[in-house]
Order: structure tokens, then C-alpha cells, then sequence
């Protein structure tokens, strides 16, 4: 028998109870969970890869980030309010004209980039509409990052995407002006 703890393929939308509001979810923080459109959603434990793929994320634009005093990186055990939803990106960049004052709390402001690495457990639908929800918040660019065919697609809006190979380079765009770095370099 699968235990809903472990087993991927049992993860589940949980009704939030009616008295849990999403500012209440934001002053909580439920570890493990998003809350999208009134649901608490338990995020599955994630794999060795998709910790390496994040890292190597981490890696390559923190150091730039930190060289030029661009803003914040933020890891996925922070949440962004995005509308209807609080989620936490496996990545997040927030420029330094954007940061908020407080930042002992979840982000009130939707994060300036946002990188998301898909799992094996996740739905080609949930991932796409989760990008779009980011974009219609305010987010100006989203990586989604597939693990399988080494690939990045790059949401800049609904309509305008662009998919990268492993022999491509990923680039900050006006978001993270001047970085770049080899697709090949976040799956190694």
C-alpha cells in the first residue's frame, strides 16, 4: 500500500478547511503545501536530481547576482503570494528595487524571475498553468526546467515562449541583465 508521505503518484489537493483564508495560510507557512485557489496543495518530497538541477541554478546565478548587486535569490522553502495562491519556486530572483521591507514573512510581491524544475510527479498541465499564474501576478520571467529531455522553457507571457536545448544558452534576459549560462551546465 502507498503511503501518502512517500509515494509521489499519491499526492493530493486537500480541501483548506473553511476557517483557513489564504492570508491565514501566508501567516502559517505550511510546510510542504502551496495554496492554489482555495486548496492546500502537498508539494512531494523531491529527488536527488531535482536537488542537483536547483542547486546548479542556485549556483550559476547567485555568483552573478552577488558580483553585480542585482537583488535576492531565494530557495524553495520560500513563498511568494501570487493572487489567489502562495507558492514556493524551486528558485526565485527578486530585484533589489523590488524587495520588500519586511522580509521576515512570506513575499507579498511575486518574484521577478522564477524557476521551476519540473519532478516526475508533476502534470504537464499543472506545471504550464502554475508558469502562466506566475506571469499573470507580475513575475517577468519563468524557467521551467525539464529534467528528462534537458530542456528550459522560457515564459516571458502567455503567448511568448521559447524552448532551449542542451546545447542552448540561458540567458537573465531584462530581468537578470547580462548573465548567462550553458543549458548543458544545470544538469551536470
Amino acid at each position: 500500500m502507498p503511503n501518502s508521505q512517500t509515494d509521489p503518484k499519491s499526492i493530493q489537493k486537500i480541501p483548506v478547511p473553511n476557517r483557513m483564508t489564504l492570508e491565514e495560510f501566508l501567516e502559517n507557512d505550511l510546510e510542504g503545501y502551496e495554496y492554489v485557489k482555495g486548496e492546500l496543495v502537498r508539494m512531494p518530497p523531491t529527488s536527488m536530481e531535482h536537488g542537483e538541477i536547483s542547486s546548479n541554478v542556485i549556483l550559476h546565478l547567485s555568483l552573478y547576482v552577488f558580483e553585480h548587486q542585482l537583488g535576492r535569490l531565494y530557495t524553495a522553502g520560500t513563498t511568494f503570494h501570487l493572487g489567489d495562491r502562495a507558492v514556493k519556486p524551486d528558485v526565485a530572483f527578486v530585484s533589489t528595487d523590488r524587495l520588500p521591507e519586511n522580509r521576515e514573512q512570506a513575499s507579498p510581491i511575486p518574484p521577478d524571475l522564477a524557476v521551476e524544475v519540473v519532478s516526475p510527479s508533476d502534470k504537464h498541465y499543472d506545471v504550464t498553468e502554475k508558469a502562466l499564474a506566475y506571469l499573470k501576478a507580475g513575475t517577468r520571467l519563468v524557467w521551467v526546467i525539464e529534467p528528462v529531455a534537458k530542456t528550459v522553457m522560457i515564459y516571458r507571457s502567455e503567448t511568448d515562449f521559447t524552448v532551449l536545448n542542451y546545447e542552448d544558452t540561458l540567458t537573465g534576459e531584462d530581468v537578470v541583465e547580462g548573465f548567462k549560462c550553458p543549458v548543458a551546465q544545470l544538469f551536470e
